[in-house]
């Protein structure tokens, strides 16, 4: 089986966001750097004279992996990568610390599995 191309994958799962409306004076903005496998859906604006400015969703590729590092979504973006063929070991959920990770289903996402702490020495 053909591996998927996660850099077209994730800019295809998030250009739907680009699209969504979230009031008058605030936008929302996809900004792509694909050349070093950066994502972040940005709201940029104003609202009643107060700034709005933050990140929906920020995702990082690396090592051949999908870093969701931050996910605002109801939905959630990893299911919808699960949902285009994106197996679960190739997501690892960046918000998550590392010790809980390997209780998600998803990739750990660390180089050395003895980086992740028994619970044991984290309660100590």
């Amino acid at each position: 089986m053909e591996k998927l191309n996660y850099y077209d994958l994730v800019e295809t799962i998030l250009q739907q966001y680009g699209n969504i409306t979230v009031g008058e004076g605030t936008e929302v903005e996809l900004i792509a750097d694909r050349k070093n496998g950066h994502y972040l859906v940005m709201f940029v604006g104003w609202r009643n004279e107060v700034q709005v400015y933050g990140s929906l969703i920020h995702i990082d590729i690396k090592r051949n992996q999908i870093w969701i590092q931050q996910d605002g979504t109801q939905e959630g973006i990893a299911q919808q990568l699960v949902a285009a063929g994106v197996p679960q070991s190739d997501i690892v959920l960046g918000y998550r610390s590392p010790f809980v990770r390997q209780f998600t289903g998803f990739a750990v996402g660390v180089e050395n599995q003895s980086e992740i702490k028994p619970l044991e020495e984290i309660k100590s």
